[in-house]
């Protein structure tokens, strides 16, 4: 079934469907088909498989919601008279494994857990994760594991060393410059600085923020947060964006890594927020959706790289949010389910979840009527605009980010 926008409640000549549940079909289904060895979207995404089973959870993670159960009170095994409370329990680990194996139909051999998985890429001679098993270690994919161990609420697990993991990222800090690298050759990035600041802020490692007055302000393992967030600030250009590196071409994405890096080092004071979320309005175009930079086509992704840099500011409101919604909803894949870049394209699971989460930012899942059967609250997560997890997980641990 598919749901449509309520017309009493939005200007719209049009009905707007969400297909739910071929999404959850399309995302579940798809380990069956780049694992097939003769699958070539498996061979190009094999080095960065641990974000794509990132990409693939999180957007269920949105659109699954949760289910009741119910629960011996207190919290033991149910004995006989003991009362009984419904709780809730993400629906997750039954449409992917997080915790245990998996199989998609009684004939098809069980797979690993998504926690199995991420432990197979874990690097001991580093302490960070690999984008798959066998592969180098890079901070990119030490996040993406960090969330996918966040999501299967297992970052308890006694496989997970928080010193080691810790150490890795801490040790690609550069303090000549508050910069990161993304793994031991030394390549440069604004993405590592927000998956530096991502990562440790997951384990409980980042420290003390620092004020907009101090000048140092160093957590337990010894980065110099404030010149973290100076050498952010150092990339934002006369346009207000932010680049890869100081003068480097304004671009979306790097924008939300260094709003997204700042906001959880607590240094939100060092944007212009005015100039910089005028050019991020900017990036609407005729067809209702947004581009990463001037020129350039529409693109589903910059749903979440823009808005979620928008939501951060507080500046949602700047674009037109219904436009935005009917370019998102007019990119599914109506057959096989999916979100693809931009309308009549194959859909991938990159576009899927961003562009949920972009539905997310924008409140669509709350405008939208229940399904049959569900309760107000259960069918949907709301993503957080900072981490790209459900806020709930994010409240639950107490996950620090500043916002406008």
């Amino acid at each position: 079934f598919f749901w449509t926008l309520d017309r009493t409640k939005h200007d719209t000549t049009f009905a707007m469907a969400f297909l739910r549940d071929k999404h959850i079909e399309y995302i579940t289904s798809l380990s069956e088909r780049i694992d097939r060895s003769d699958s070539y979207e498996g061979a190009i995404t094999d080095h960065l498989r641990v974000s794509g089973v990132y990409w693939s959870v999180a957007g269920l993670s949105i659109i699954s919601g949760w289910k009741e159960e119910e629960s011996a009170s207190p919290a033991e095994d149910a004995e006989e008279g003991s009362n009984l409370a419904r709780r809730r329990i993400s629906r997750l680990d039954d449409l992917m494994g997080l915790t245990k194996k998996f199989s998609l139909a009684p004939s098809v051999p069980p797979r690993p857990s998504v926690a199995d998985f991420v432990f197979s890429c874990y690097d001991p001679a580093t302490g960070g994760f690999a984008g798959n098993t066998g592969h180098d270690a890079h901070l990119l994919y030490t996040l993406s594991a960090l969330q996918l161990l966040l999501l299967a609420d297992a970052l308890d697990d006694p496989r997970l060393d928080v010193s080691r993991v810790s150490a890795f990222v801490v040790g690609l800090w550069n303090a000549k410059d508050g910069s990161f690298s993304g793994d031991e050759w030394g390549e440069v990035d604004t993405r590592f600085s927000y998956c530096a600041a991502s990562c440790l802020e997951i384990l409980g490692r980042l420290g003390p923020r620092p004020g907009p007055n101090e000048d140092t302000a160093r957590d337990g393992s010894g980065i110099d947060l404030s010149l973290a967030a100076r050498y952010v600030a150092s990339c934002q250009n006369l346009d207000g964006g932010y680049g890869s590196c100081p003068g480097a071409e304004s671009h979306a994405g790097q924008i939300f890594c260094c709003v997204g890096a700042l906001s959880i080092l607590g240094r939100l004071d060092l944007v212009d927020a005015d100039l910089l979320c005028w050019w991020l309005a900017e990036r609407q175009c005729d067809s209702g959706g947004l581009n990463g930079r001037p020129e350039k086509q529409a693109d589903v992704c910059y749903s979440w790289w823009v808005l979620s840099s928008l939501s951060i500011l507080g500046k949602v409101d700047w674009i037109d949010r219904k436009a935005l919604q009917k370019f998102i909803l007019s990119a599914q894949d109506k057959e096989d389910g999916g979100i693809a870049d931009r309308p009549n394209d194959m859909p991938d699971v990159y576009h899927t979840f961003f562009g949920m989460a972009g539905l997310s930012l924008l409140g669509y899942f709350e405008d939208i009527g229940l399904p049959q059967g569900e309760v107000q609250g259960n069918w949907h997560r709301r993503i957080n605009p900072v981490f790209a997890l459900p806020d709930d997980i994010i409240q639950k641990r107490g996950m620090y980010s500043q916002l406008i």
